[in-house]
């Protein structure tokens, strides 16, 4: 063998010619190129010389790697490859689209390997597949994402089995596939950035302004828009935000197959997107909203379920989860105490949901308004059955409907929308004038109320309550008969409408007088005259001189002559804004939840100091907490009782004195910080659990009742509802 390699394949046929080795090479890569090109080859006869090469070696050793195959002719097959395939790459990414590409790339690795084994060695195909893959796929796949067609045109005209073909290329060369990765997270933030734009621009938008021709119609209407324009901006933001969610992962289930890697990276583009948009916790606290109040109507379980399921995964991307919080209990404390829920049961399976993704401290407070709630239903039938044990048979007796709130439990400023800061803090406090027979209802409650709870003190929160009343309208039936409606408005409306019981026909109450004889806030009575004396549906009153705004000596008279062809009306206060918070709204919202915070931190920074000094084993470290022992001496108001012990560490020191201190004052300030700080989930229950023991909060009340009434408004309650505060 030895004799034929060096006397036949490696002897020139002629002086100055080539070897028979060196022309052997050439016509078998002639046939290979021939081939690549489409042009009909004798296979056989090129197996039968590769058979021949593979069985020579390049020395007398036959050493297994110095076979002739691999040493005269791979290497130059390889070489030749790699140039081919470059050429033709670079090509292909200025002549054909992205698809193309892809699909011929696929094709030529697949014929090198049909080659290798039908033409060549089997031992090239891992060589040859490695060449062909880095000149088509690695070192152009970055070109090919970015092309025209790429991969931004395949996701926008939804071309999947093209986005497969480019996820499958890269795949082969690296299974991290770095650049789809990034080219997916660049085109979601771009899509979601657009979102989050719109969704700023539509709430921002002045409302179409009606035409002359369209009358009070569309000025009314017009008004609805501009005051719903930022709650339907965020309801569409979630929604799309929803959609977004929906395209990329069914381009991930379908394109991709569920590959772990694009899935973290297209999860932490969609959380980048929603934690990028400031109003996010409101929004999706807002949707939730809405469905419950709207959207779950008429739907079935599973139905349920998915857009439960929807709102679960939008809370499971959102860093702020704290805020959030503090927007859902807004707006359930709204459903449950405006009874605007459509199913209890979805709400509990709503908590049920939040507890399983963010733990029982999240849902502790919601939780405890259900239960409030049910509390609440007891101390109704409870007071009713107390009333009629006493013997009361008065048929204009009012009936009631309680319910008690927890004052660290229920954020009651929800119901404070669009007063002034001052007014809004001073709107549990304002003492409203009732009429006799209301007030005389509040102090009977009261008794009973403090027979059951001693050293409990109730408020009454007319703000949130509402009422049930018959009015009769002399000329309000057919022919100029009278007729009675069954009328439901809120507590501040009710006071209003019984002030013309003492009035006659054709009497007028001025402003001024209203506020003097009912002590409303100003912004609630506007509000509330413009619903029973501008609004058409609900116009119980005739105002002089006429207009949309309600101004200083206006005067209110009864309108005998309302009619509606409803027997039970429903007064809609106008609203004080849209649902979705104004900027101020938004920025106090913000520092109450930094100062929530602010306690959670400190809380944790005890606990890690008490731990650090506790600790035999990291005495050694101490010194590198000088610092933020210093930190804490200027922001932890030293106590003349702490003793010299505890003085190491004066916030600890101070949290552990304040246990023993006697002043009811400073445990009361102190109980409320640390037992935050525990709620959060900062501090151990070795450390609060002798500051939360006596439990202080809010009570709310509803009222209800049924009599008969009087003709005109010189009616009877029906239902009366309030809230307090204990």
């Amino acid at each position: 063998m030895g004799l034929f390699r060096d006397q036949i394949l490696r002897t020139p046929v002629k002086t100055e010619l080539p070897t028979l080795l060196d022309i052997l090479k050439r016509i078998i890569l002639d046939q290979i190129q021939m081939d690549r090109d489409g042009e009909a080859i004798n296979p056989h006869n090129i197996k039968a010389n590769v058979y021949m090469l593979e069985g020579l070696y390049e020395s007398e050793q036959e050493v297994e790697d110095e076979k002739l195959y691999l040493m005269s002719f791979e290497q130059d097959f390889l070489t030749t490859s790699a140039a081919f395939y470059r050429e033709e790459g670079e090509r292909l990414l200025k002549e054909s689209d992205a698809g193309t590409y892809c699909r011929h790339a696929k094709r030529r690795i697949d014929e090198e390997h049909d080659r290798c084994r039908s033409t060549l060695s089997e031992s090239t195909t891992p060589k040859i597949q490695r060449v062909v893959e880095d000149e088509l796929i690695r070192h152009k796949m970055k070109g090919l994402i970015e092309m025209d067609s790429g991969v931004q045109y395949m996701v926008d005209n939804d071309k999947l089995q093209e986005l497969g073909l480019v996820f499958d290329l890269e795949a082969r060369v690296d299974p991290r596939k770095p650049e789809l990765t990034t080219a997916m997270q660049k085109i979601i933030m771009e899509m979601g950035t657009n979102i989050n734009n719109s969704a700023i621009a539509a709430s921002t938008a002045p409302a179409a302004q009606p035409t002359d021709q369209a009358g009070d119609k569309s000025k009314s209407a017009s008004s609805t828009a501009k005051i719903n324009q930022q709650t339907v901006a965020a309801l569409k933001w979630v929604e799309d935000i929803l959609a977004l969610k929906d395209r990329f992962d069914g381009i991930w289930t379908k394109a991709f197959e569920q590959d772990q890697t694009l899935l973290i990276a297209l999860n932490r583009s969609t959380a980048d997107i929603i934690n990028a948009f400031n109003r996010g916790s409101e929004y999706i606290s807002l949707y939730i909203d809405e469905n419950m109040k709207k959207g779950i109507r008429n739907k079935t379980q599973a139905e349920i379920d998915q857009t439960l399921e929807k709102a679960i995964l939008l809370l499971r991307y959102l860093q702020d989860k704290d805020i959030f919080e503090t927007y859902y209990k807004k707006h359930l404390c709204k459903r449950l105490l405006l009874n605007k829920s459509q199913s209890i049961d979805v709400e509990k399976q709503m908590i049920s949901k939040m507890k399983i993704e963010l733990g029982n401290s999240f849902t502790l407070k919601l939780e405890a308004m259900f239960k409030d709630m049910t509390l609440s239903e007891e101390l109704t039938n409870g007071y009713s059955k107390y009333v009629n044990s006493l013997g009361d048979a008065d048929p204009k007796r009012v009936d009631l409907s309680i319910n008690v709130l927890t004052s660290m439990t229920w954020p009651l400023e929800a119901f404070r929308v669009g007063q002034q800061n001052e007014e809004a803090k001073d709107t549990g406090k304002t003492q409203v004038i009732y009429p006799p027979q209301v007030e005389r209802l509040k102090m009977g409650f009261e008794r009973y109320y403090g027979e059951k709870h001693s050293g409990r003190k109730l408020t009454w929160q007319s703000n949130m309550g509402d009422a049930d009343i018959k009015a009769t309208f002399p000329k309000g039936g057919k022919e100029g008969k009278p007729r009675t409606h069954d009328i439901n408005c809120s507590t501040y409306a009710m006071l209003i409408l019984l002030l013309f019981n003492d009035l006659p026909a054709g009497a007028t109450i001025g402003l001024d007088e209203i506020q003097a004889r009912t002590n409303i806030p100003s912004s609630d009575l506007a509000r509330n005259l413009q619903s029973l004396a501008v609004a058409p549906k609900t116009r119980f009153l005739v105002k002089e001189p006429m207009s949309r705004e309600i101004n200083p000596g206006d005067r209110f008279s009864f309108n005998e002559n309302f009619k509606s062809q409803f027997v039970k009306i429903k007064v809609g206060v106008v609203s004080a804004g849209n649902k979705v918070e104004g900027d101020k709204e938004r920025k106090e919202t913000e520092k109450k939840n930094n100062d929530s915070r602010g306690f959670a931190v400190e809380a944790a920074v005890v606990r890690i100091m008490k731990y650090v000094l506790l600790s035999p084993s990291l005495h050694a470290i101490t010194g590198r907490f000088t610092d933020i022992f210093s930190l804490l001496q200027t922001t932890q108001r030293p106590r003349p009782h702490i003793s010299p012990q505890r003085n190491h560490l004066p916030a600890l020191g101070a949290i552990q004195a304040r246990r023993h201190d006697d002043q009811e004052e400073d445990r009361v300030s102190h109980r409320a910080r640390i037992s935050r700080a525990y709620r959060g989930g900062s501090c151990s229950e070795l450390q609060v659990s002798g500051l939360i023991r006596v439990k202080t909060g809010l009570a709310c009340f509803f009222y209800d009742s049924s009599t008969a009434g009087k003709k005109g408004l010189r009616d009877c309650l029906s239902r009366i509802s309030a809230f307090w505060w204990r």
